[in-house]
């Protein structure tokens, strides 16, 4: 039995919950969102929560339950308080910038790398070297910062590159003369 899908999702108020035909829609103050269920999961609305419930008890529909509970409350807490991520540009020369709906980064390549932000997802650049990235969808938000961050991934020496605030380097040494 899952533990994550057995926990009722509170819906806070001002919040619209519909669910018809295996696609469940959430209203929130900052926007809509949109996600079909899998057919092997049910979901049910009373008493100001969602219950997540599974048709057929096997394994596979055993994870679906806990992965579909997450990803409705996720849509939940996006619709009302929204979720933010934070980068960090590391090196002599990094820098990045806003220019409309796209962010334009100076990474050490011998160009500027343009990266456009994709629909949802706004940014705002602060030292020129933090990127904050917030949206209402999880979703889209990490796949967003995972592909910034993969433009120029830290190194291991100095860490140059792009990382998460909250991302621990593991640093190596280097080469150290031999005698």
């Amino acid at each position: 039995m899952s533990r994550v899908g057995k926990k009722p999702i509170p819906i806070p108020e001002k919040t619209n919950i519909s669910y018809k035909d295996k696609v469940i829609t959430v209203k929130g103050e900052r926007g809509i969102l949109v996600r079909s269920i899998h057919p092997h999961i049910d979901l049910k609305i009373q008493d100001n929560q969602i219950l997540v419930s599974m048709i057929t008890n096997n394994k596979t529909n055993r994870s679906l339950w806990g992965l579909t509970r997450s990803l409705v409350n996720n849509m939940i807490i996006g619709v009302t308080n929204g979720f933010e991520s934070v980068l960090e540009i590391n090196g002599i020369g990094y820098r990045a910038e806003i220019k409309g709906k796209s962010i334009l980064l100076n990474l050490g390549y011998s160009h500027p790398v343009n990266f456009d932000l994709p629909e949802g997802v706004t940014a705002s650049v602060s030292k020129n070297t933090i990127i904050k990235l917030s949206g209402i969808d999880k979703d889209l938000l990490g796949q967003t910062a995972a592909s910034i961050r993969k433009l120029r991934p830290p190194e291991p020496y100095k860490g140059k590159g792009i990382k998460y605030a909250d991302e621990r380097l593991q640093r190596k040494a280097g080469k150290t003369g031999t005698k």
